[in-house]
């Protein structure tokens, strides 16, 4: 069973022979150190779990670490005479894949490709091997899933713990927000000092179901690290009462720094977070759809039959009249969790008619987005669905001439190539970025100068 579990960061400054003048500065996280690899050396684990953020990472796959062992130092931070041997707990990693197989969830060891031990991994092996070594590691990397996803991989993890009867200790390594001074390495943003606040308050509390509430556009903008590997520790604690120690907390260097331990008591059917957080999107989806205009209620019967039954619907007869006598260009986007699910739409009409066209984007948004994999049926309470269709579009001589709220932009190259960005997005803040993500879309370098730019407008219905 998992006994205790640690969050910390992973500054390779950290270490002495690596941050020789900057170990006067994290006076607090040094110490947070130490008395976390005392509490991780109390529990005398046969196997110490660690999910990093800078292991083998996919957008669609968690990837678990493979084989009977791995080495690793810290040659690229100057310290190359600090160097890790470690033994997987292989038995253990063998399960977890063969129980996700099963399962059906993207994780495992089937991708791994990576034998050399990351610094996100490394930098808290050195403070817990001062005090402790008779453990078996298991390694595990992060994914672009959403949270919920990330949680549910800390379930099933725990799952396989069980069944195996291991002594398991558990280690989210992950810095903070990224952003909290100007003189720091990434400047300032009030998001970074803001996540910090309330991570703390999170993880020092033992709230974890506020993990699965974070908005992911506020995530990016604080240029957090760890957020998606302290929910794998939470769904491994999933219905278990946890008592939190707070140990330290600072950002020296504008990047946050934060250790929490946690022992870990009996178990508690009330603190099955995902489970309760799942109800509750789908009470509040449920309740926004009774307020859905017809666009969105298209859409969302559009997707849901194609996905339950295979098969396009027809046009209902009841629509208002704009909907069969009105051509435009339609996209549908597809939210679950906060995050992007898929996106697909046309530029200008190609259709009959709007409802043909939101039919038939709806269709594609769910199941022929190359970014992500197919909507299931299993997934259709979560989804959230809006549609933006088109105005006609116009050619602008300069960028003065674009809004990102108001407009959306089409850049175009000579030899046809051509990328569209949508208006009004989240984390889209400057016309230049605007600009710059539709164009790469495209597969056009934004600083091409015969690169031409369209505008035009749009009603979302949401």
């Amino acid at each position: 069973m998992i006994t205790r579990a640690v969050m910390l960061p992973h500054p390779p400054c950290a270490i002495p022979e690596i941050g020789i003048s900057e170990l006067k500065d994290m006076k607090a996280t040094e110490e947070g150190y130490q008395m976390m690899a005392d509490f991780i050396a109390e529990a005398k684990p046969d196997t110490i779990i660690i999910s990093s953020p800078h292991t083998v990472m996919y957008r669609d796959y968690f990837n678990v670490s493979s084989g009977t062992h791995a080495h690793g130092d810290f040659s690229r931070f100057n310290a190359g005479r600090i160097s890790f041997d470690v033994c997987y707990d292989e038995e253990l990693t063998s399960a977890l894949t063969q129980y996700c197989m099963k399962k059906q969830f993207p994780a495992g060891t089937e991708y791994d490709r990576d034998r050399e031990l990351d610094h996100g991994t490394m930098v808290p092996l050195y403070f817990i091997n001062q005090k402790y070594h008779d453990y078996k590691l298991v390694r595990i990397g992060l994914s672009g899933y959403s949270l919920t996803m990330h949680y549910q991989f800390g379930i099933y993890l725990n799952d396989i713990i069980q069944k195996m009867n291991r002594k398991a200790v558990y280690v989210a390594s992950g810095d903070l927000a990224h952003c909290q001074k100007n003189d720091g390495p990434y400047g300032y943003r009030p998001e970074g000092p803001e996540y910090d606040k309330r991570i703390m308050e999170t993880m020092g509390t033992g709230r974890f179901e506020e993990l699965l509430e974070y908005d992911p556009a506020f995530l990016e903008q604080s240029m957090e690290c760890g957020h998606r590997s302290f929910c794998i520790m939470a769904g491994v604690l999933d219905g278990y009462s946890v008592t939190p120690h707070v140990l330290s907390h600072e950002a020296p260097f504008g990047v946050g720094y934060g250790i929490v331990a946690y022992e870990v008591g009996d178990k508690d059917e009330e603190r099955h977070f995902l489970k309760q957080y799942e109800q509750k999107e789908q009470h509040g989806i449920e309740d926004k759809a009774k307020h859905k205009d017809d666009y969105v209620r298209l859409a969302g019967m559009s997707l849901s039959n194609w996905i339950r039954e295979h098969k396009r619907i027809a046009v209902p007869k009841d629509l208002p009249e704009q909907f069969v006598k009105q051509r435009a260009g339609v996209f549908v986007s597809i939210h679950e969790h906060g995050e992007l699910r898929g996106c697909i739409g046309t530029i200008s009409p190609v259709r009959k008619n709007i409802a043909e066209e939101i039919i038939e984007n709806a269709i594609s948004a769910s199941v022929r987005d190359p970014r992500f994999d197919p909507i299931s049926e299993e997934e259709l309470p979560y989804l959230e669905l809006s549609v933006d269709v088109l105005g006609e579009t116009e050619p602008i001589s300069d960028r003065s001439q674009l809004d990102v709220k108001r407009y959306g932009v089409i850049c175009s190259a000579p030899d046809g190539r051509k990328g569209l960005l949508l208006p009004n997005l989240e984390g889209v803040d400057t016309v230049d970025q605007q600009i710059s993500i539709a164009a790469r879309k495209g597969g056009i370098d934004p600083e091409e100068d015969d690169m031409k730019l369209e505008r035009f407008d749009v009603v979302r219905h949401v």
